[in-house]
Order: C-alpha cells, then sequence, then structure tokens
C-alpha cells in the first residue's frame, strides 16, 4: 500500500459506524475502507446501474456507456490521482463506485420527474436519495439498516461537490441520525473524487456521442481544449486514419485533465499551513484543495457547455427524456392510487400518510432500472405511452 500523506484519510483513524458491529462480523483482512467499498460493489443498487442511463436513455447498443460504466471509469481515473497525491486509495474508489447509485432510472430526465412529484413533499435530489439508499434502504444485514458505511465515506459522498448549504429532507433524516458536519468542505479523497466524475464524463460523453453519429470531429474540434489535444494527437499519428484515432483523442484530454489537476492540487497543498494534524486541516481549509487550473477550469467549462448545446440537449436526447419523464410520472400516479401494484415487502410498508406515502413510492421508482420502469409503465398502461409520444 502507499505510504499515506498527512493530510490523507486514515482507517486507522476512521470516525467509525453508526452501529456497532461484533467482531464475528469482521471477515477477512480489510481495514474500514477496504470494507466499505466492497460493501457497495456488493450491494443490489450497485448492480442496478448497469441498467440505468448515463447519456442515452435505454440504448441500443452493447458498447454505450451506462451509470455503472461510467463508475468504473470514474474510479479508475480517482483512483490514480489518489495514489499519486498519497491518499487513500480505498476511500476514493469507494466514493467513485457510489456517488451515482441515487439516481432513478433515465438519469436526469427521472429525477426531473420525481421532483415534480414530491414538489409538496420535500422533492427529491439524487445524492441525497444515494445516502437515504446506503443508509436506510439497502438491507443486506440482519442487524441494522443499510450498509452501515464509515462516517467517511458517508460524509464524502454527501460532501463531494462541496458543503451542503441546503439539505433536503432526505439528506437532513440521514444527518440527524449521523451528523455529517454538512457546513463543511470534505476531505480530499471526496474532492478528488468529484473532480474524477468531471473528467470521466466530459470526455467520455464525447466517445459516446461520436459513436452515436449525435457528434461529428468537425463539431468538437471547435472547442479549443479538444483542438489543442487533436493536434498533438496528429502530431503523433500523422500516417494513422482518423477514425483510429478518436478514443485516443479521448485518452490525451484525459490525461491533459488529470496532470492540470495533479499540478494544481499539489501548487493549493504546498501554499497551505498544514499545522493541523491529518484530514482536518482539509476540512477546515474554507476553499477546495483539489482542483483545476484557471486556464483549465475555464476550458472544462467551455467543453460543457458545447456538451449541452450539442449532445445533451439535442432533440433526440430531448424527446427521449420528455418520454422517460412520462414514464417516471405516470408510475407514480398509478402506484400513489393503488399502492398494491409495487412489488412484494413495499406495498405492506406503504404508509397512508402524507408526506411518508409518496417519499415511500419515490423510494421504490429511484430503485428502478430503466428497462424495469418501462417494463412497469408497459404491465399497467399498455401501448399508452406509444400513442402520446408520436
Amino acid at each position: 500500500m502507499t505510504r499515506l500523506a498527512p493530510y490523507a484519510c486514515d482507517p486507522a483513524n476512521s470516525r467509525g459506524r453508526l452501529h456497532a458491529e461484533a467482531s464475528g462480523e469482521q471477515r477477512g483482512p480489510r481495514d474500514a475502507f477496504q470494507r466499505d467499498r466492497d460493501r457497495i460493489i456488493h450491494s443490489i443498487s450497485f448492480r442496478r446501474l448497469r441498467h440505468k442511463t448515463q447519456v442515452f436513455i435505454a440504448p441500443d447498443g452493447d458498447h454505450y456507456r451506462v451509470r455503472l460504466t461510467h463508475s468504473l471509469e470514474v474510479a479508475q481515473i480517482g483512483r490514480a490521482v489518489a495514489r499519486t497525491l498519497g491518499l487513500n486509495e480505498d476511500l476514493t474508489e469507494g466514493l467513485c463506485l457510489a456517488h451515482d447509485i441515487g439516481h432513478p432510472p433515465f438519469g436526469h430526465a427521472g429525477e426531473d420527474a420525481l421532483k415534480e412529484a414530491l414538489a409538496t413533499y420535500g422533492g427529491f435530489d439524487h445524492n441525497a436519495h444515494c445516502i437515504r439508499t446506503l443508509t436506510l434502504l439497502e438491507n443486506a444485514y440482519p442487524t441494522f439498516p443499510g450498509l452501515n458505511l464509515t462516517w467517511e465515506m458517508l460524509e464524502g459522498l454527501a460532501k463531494h461537490n462541496g458543503p451542503v448549504t441546503a439539505p433536503n429532507w432526505a439528506m437532513r433524516e440521514a444527518d440527524a441520525a449521523y451528523p455529517m458536519e454538512l457546513s463543511s468542505w470534505p476531505s480530499l479523497e471526496a474532492q478528488i473524487a468529484a473532480l474524477a466524475d468531471d473528467i470521466a464524463y466530459d470526455n467520455h460523453d464525447i466517445d459516446d456521442g461520436l459513436r452515436a453519429g449525435i457528434l461529428s470531429l468537425d463539431q468538437i474540434l471547435t472547442v479549443p481544449l479538444v483542438a489543442r489535444c487533436w493536434d498533438r494527437v496528429r502530431t503523433r499519428f500523422p500516417d494513422v486514419p482518423t477514425e483510429r484515432l478518436l478514443r485516443e483523442l479521448v485518452r490525451e484530454q484525459i490525461g491533459v485533465m488529470v496532470n492540470d489537476l495533479l499540478d494544481t492540487t499539489r501548487a493549493n497543498l504546498a501554499g497551505m499551513s498544514l499545522t493541523q494534524a491529518g484530514v482536518q486541516a482539509i476540512r477546515d481549509a474554507g476553499r477546495p484543495v483539489a482542483g483545476f487550473s484557471d486556464e483549465m477550469r475555464e476550458a472544462e467549462r467551455t467543453l460543457k457547455a458545447f456538451m449541452y448545446a450539442n449532445l445533451y440537449y439535442h432533440p433526440w436526447q430531448l424527446e427521449a427524456a420528455a418520454r422517460a419523464r412520462i414514464v417516471v410520472a405516470d408510475l407514480f400516479e398509478a402506484y400513489h392510487d393503488e399502492p398494491a401494484r409495487m412489488g412484494e415487502g413495499w406495498t405492506e410498508s406503504c404508509l397512508h400518510e402524507e408526506p411518508m406515502r409518496s417519499r415511500h413510492i419515490a423510494d421504490y421508482i429511484a430503485g428502478m432500472t430503466d428497462r424495469f420502469a418501462e417494463r412497469a409503465h408497459r404491465d399497467i398502461f399498455g401501448n399508452k405511452l406509444d400513442r402520446r409520444t408520436h
């Protein structure tokens, strides 16, 4: 194992788990963060990510990314960065693998539909639902709810995008049970996980967009960062056909962004007065310590703007998103009117009182995969959706 830097999270100094575990439950020679990562990987919620939308809703091709493959790619980037900086690789990997577990079917389109359905009952937020799933809805153990992850894992998942200044009802409930210091910055491992997520989807979504024919090389070369990386790739491989170089372009961009992240984060650390012990210096910094340079931050912002205009808001995508919102909204209404339509266990535990009833139904729907939601909608409504969207 790489020697930990003084600002890294050390499993030997973990704040522990909410529920005490008997010594007989400690299987194998793993530390606390390794157990967390393994619990995430073996969870039902993690397995469901293989059939949840990343960019394309219920894609026809086998080569497009889904939430599961995206999470694995984020973990690969995050772990490499953590190792280079002397951070805890296992905590970083666990955060990367779990960060999208709270997404409902159909990605952000499904989330928008659940937000609207729960508008009078506190709304829906995929990040808060990730915490809710891992602390309450997963039931893999006989003596406690959830996966009973360490405080550091839960804190990192709750705050990987920074302090949570306006937690929704689900985050407030989880924080009341096991306070996560929501107003402070998280560990450096969590900050790296968030940036690894940005690097992964900024670049891999280009790959999928090109593969789908929604994006063209000429289009993406209008983005300055892409154009610079393409020139470098072309210089190295002048005689290789263009189509063979598209994935090399993506790799080049990832490398450039990772190197900038490492250089900037090292400079930020060097400029800090690390007089406090351990990771608390990172939490008390009052600002993110991991990050891109100003130049890369602007370049990444320009790339994101391009992706929204040309891929995420492409007419094909908007049409699919509209269809997805109908599926989720219809299912919510159907289950609210007749809870018996939900699976065994969910029906019996559905209360009549609000907001518990609506939140319970949202828990059920959020756990669905894209194809399960489409099948459930078809079972209830037949081909109604096809008639409404054509």
